[in-house]
């Protein structure tokens, strides 16, 4: 069973049909939406600022979110990836997005609807991402956004809807 901790009285709130793996960790202040999938090793660590997912969200192995301290917040949208080994840090991440695996998106920054953020990418804090493909250290946009973008990341986390099903009991 993933831990789930309440802290400082805030207990993590989970959606129904929500897949935890085993070693999930959940603490503090989450709030993750229906259809979710918290997979092996992922760390929701809502103690110093509040987590809240939306529907159909899928947070792959070994992936953490996080916030700063009375600086920010980390806000997820609907049908959104959050890839193997990504750091997702006081952000918010608009819906249909991708954060590929290994990549890091720092506190305040401002993902947009239908956008891919590349395996292994970062995004320094602050910024305020334009719909695209963005990859690089820095990451740069290397592609516009497009209907043909937005529907690749919603795809993404319609096939975690199916692979999340192989795991309920």
């Amino acid at each position: 069973m993933a831990i789930i901790k309440e802290l400082k009285g805030d207990t993590p709130v989970i959606g129904e049909r929500t897949f935890l793996a085993e070693t999930a960790t959940i603490i503090g202040t989450v709030e993750i939406g229906d259809d979710c999938s918290i997979w092996y090793g992922a760390v929701l660590r809502g103690d110093v600022g509040a987590i809240h997912i939306g529907d159909r969200v899928n947070i792959q192995d070994n992936a953490v979110l996080h916030a700063t301290y009375k600086q920010s917040e980390c806000i997820i949208g609907n049908d959104v990836s959050i890839g193997h080994g990504a750091n997702v840090h006081g952000c918010i991440i608009g819906n249909d997005v991708i954060v590929g695996m290994g990549a890091i998106v720092m506190d305040n920054t401002v993902v947009p609807d239908g956008t891919i953020i590349a395996a292994g990418a970062v995004v320094p804090a602050n910024q305020r991402l334009e719909p695209g493909i963005w990859a690089g250290i820095p990451a740069k946009k290397i592609k516009d956004g497009s209907e043909a973008v937005l529907a690749k990341a919603h795809a993404n986390a319609e096939h975690y809807l199916h692979y999340k099903t192989w795991y309920e009991k």
